[in-house]
């Protein structure tokens, strides 16, 4: 299953893969071999986009080094995603994150490291408050134009600063951002007070961030155990030790009795939320590359059992449900 992200001529995965993993410490796709591995089993499994950024990997750049080494001569089968701009990421970059020296060096940096000719989707990881949003766009309509980069796309952006944005772009005649990351899951629903109706009212293509909750919405864990292997407890083991067990204990009951697993519903339930384009979802190995794809596919609950299941997983702060429908 493919779709259009936002108001491009992107076509996307419903599941999509995170590679903030690659060149991880501790993890299966430290070395090239495993990445390769995880790589070649996405494309196969149909997933086309890839999202990662230059600050990923053990090093500056690791991420898309591996990337660009992995892929080869199947570049061109994927939607190749990356961002610039994170805060005390250890970029060698003068100037100030959105300006346009920064981003005029940073983007050559990322073809450089992923052996490409072109991003097709560059993202800006972080607002710069130094940087008015006019310079920004401009110097990234400036490689639109130069075909370095198809479209453009910003992450952790409140819903204020996505609407001057796209104010901004529509006064100059720049390229708008078409595409928005922020974190959603189940379990952090704080995006759907008020940036996933500005995403929609501007016809963003929502691409959530840790939409598995690190792990914890893949009915992996329990409250009596946890893999101890997982991302979870290598490097944020308060997700699930402050869970609301109570809450997730009730969603594998409903899973149950729907014939799903916790996996299927969570890819189900974010697929039909829009305006999410697409799960972008990590995977050490190919099993959970291929288990995220065919999840993806399996199940989309109707509107009874996505009211149930946000019952369990209300909008902190929100009077009704009907706020985020």
């Amino acid at each position: 299953m493919t779709r259009t992200l936002g108001t491009s001529d992107l076509i996307v995965s419903a599941a999509g893969l995170g590679c903030n993993n690659f060149g991880r410490p501790g993890s299966a796709t430290e070395d090239q071999a495993g990445t390769d591995a995880v790589i070649g089993a996405a494309i196969d499994a149909g997933i086309t986009l890839f999202d990662t950024a230059d600050l990923y990997g053990y090093a500056f750049g690791r991420s898309e080094t591996m990337m660009g080494s992995a892929l080869g001569a199947r570049r061109d089968d994927i939607v190749l995603a990356t961002k610039f701009g994170y805060p005390e990421s250890g970029a060698p970059y003068a100037g100030a994150r959105g300006s346009r020296a920064y981003i005029r060096a940073s983007i050559e940096g990322s073809l450089n490291r992923l052996r490409t000719d072109r991003i097709d989707l560059y993202q800006m990881h972080m607002p710069d408050p130094e940087t008015p949003i006019a310079e920004t766009l401009a110097a990234l309509d400036e490689l639109v134009e130069e075909g370095k980069v198809r479209y453009i796309g910003h992450s952790n952006f409140s819903a204020a600063q996505m609407e001057e944005a796209a104010r901004t772009a529509a006064e100059l005649g720049l390229a708008r951002f078409v595409s928005a990351q922020n974190e959603l899951s189940l379990v952090k629903r704080e995006t759907d007070r008020e940036e996933t109706p500005a995403a929609r009212r501007l016809g963003l293509g929502l691409l959530p961030f840790f939409p598995l909750a690190n792990g914890l919405l893949t009915g992996k864990f329990s409250r009596d155990g946890f893999p101890a292997d997982s991302r979870i407890m290598r490097q944020r083991p308060e997700v699930a030790e402050q869970a609301d067990w109570d809450a997730l204990d009730a969603y594998r009951a409903l899973c149950d009795e729907w014939g799903v697993t916790m996996l299927e519903a969570t890819f189900g339930w974010l697929l039909t939320h829009e305006p999410i384009a697409s799960v972008i979802a990590g995977a050490t190995t190919p099993d959970q590359v291929r288990q995220n794809a065919a999840a993806a596919e399996a199940f989309r609950p109707d509107a009874a059992q996505r009211a149930a299941i946000e019952r369990l997983f209300p909008v902190p702060g929100a009077q009704t449900e009907a706020a985020v429908e």
